[in-house]
């Protein structure tokens, strides 16, 4: 009798520990590493409906997450025009192609095959309260990209402009926090930053990072290229290096940017957790 009393009463302790223990999280951090002045590459939201320069603008580059993550922060470093100044920044995160897209369509562009999708997963606006917040930090007066992408982006055939040229500006950071963190499942993503001046005749570049990413980044596979799209191209996207640069040997760019939060446990790890705690019950029970 008291051998059955202690397996309850272990078996009790063990369900109560299960639902009282908070969940464990291993800290989440990925990189593309080092800046370089290969690329800059435009990403606003537009200032209004329509097209035209200032149109809405979207880079994106991709990172892989193994677990559920909740994201917590991030950061990404761009060109500003000196004495700009930043009037809404917004984070978007896309899947990949074909995921929350319409496959049946006819693309405006060469190919679709790993882009980032039509439509965002989630997205994170700063002009919305309790969604985010950022900080700059300046880190070059004088910075200078060998070579850019603001709005020359067409559709096919139309696509290839080789590029906009060396542009310089002020080297920037921007240090985001999450206000409202983005709990994203275990999948293949695109980070798309996007930043409105407050003047929007003046736009914002992301820099570019090395690729493949170097000793200072999170190296990862398959890891692919940074991508773009503007109003007049949405829903499509463009391959910044291999559709709209090109050349020989064709460039590929990633972009700079880093996030950070922490890996949210499956619930089959916790369950193996308890039945663990509960096999401690039975082994209690066995008489000696």
């Amino acid at each position: 009798m008291r051998s059955y009393l202690n397996f309850a009463v272990g078996t009790a302790i063990s369900v109560g520990l299960l639902i009282a223990i908070p969940a464990a999280a291993d800290p989440f951090k990925f990189s593309t590493g080092s800046v370089t002045n290969q690329i800059a590459i435009a990403s606003r939201p537009g200032p209004g409906p329509g097209s035209g320069v200032n149109q809405e603008t979207e880079a994106a580059d991709d990172f892989l997450l193994t677990s559920t993550t909740r994201l917590n922060s991030a950061t990404f470093t761009g060109l500003l025009p000196a004495g700009a100044t930043v009037s809404q920044v917004v984070v978007e995160i896309y899947r990949v192609f074909p995921k929350d897209s319409d496959t049946v369509r006819t693309p405006n562009v060469n190919t679709r095959a790993n882009s980032p999708s039509d439509v965002e997963f989630t997205d994170r606006n700063g002009g919305v309260a309790g969604q985010l917040s950022f900080t700059t930090s300046l880190l070059n007066s004088s910075f200078t990209a060998l070579n850019s992408v603001d709005t020359g982006i067409h559709p096919k055939p139309n696509q290839h402009t080789g590029g906009e040229g060396a542009t310089t500006g002020q080297e920037v950071r921007f240090d985001v926090t999450f206000t409202d963190p983005i709990l994203v499942p275990d999948d293949h993503y695109f980070f798309v930053p996007q930043v409105l001046l407050s003047n929007p005749d003046q736009h914002f570049l992301w820099l570019s990072a090395s690729r493949p990413i170097d000793a200072t980044g999170t190296p990862f596979m398959p890891d692919l290229q940074s991508w773009i799209r503007n109003a007049d191209l949405d829903p499509d996207w463009s391959r910044v290096g291999t559709d709209i640069v090109g050349g020989t040997p064709v460039p590929t760019f990633n972009q700079a940017f880093t996030l950070a939060g922490d890996t949210v446990p499956e619930p089959a790890t916790l369950l193996l957790f308890g039945a663990g705690l509960i096999g401690l019950g039975f082994i209690r029970r066995r008489p000696h």
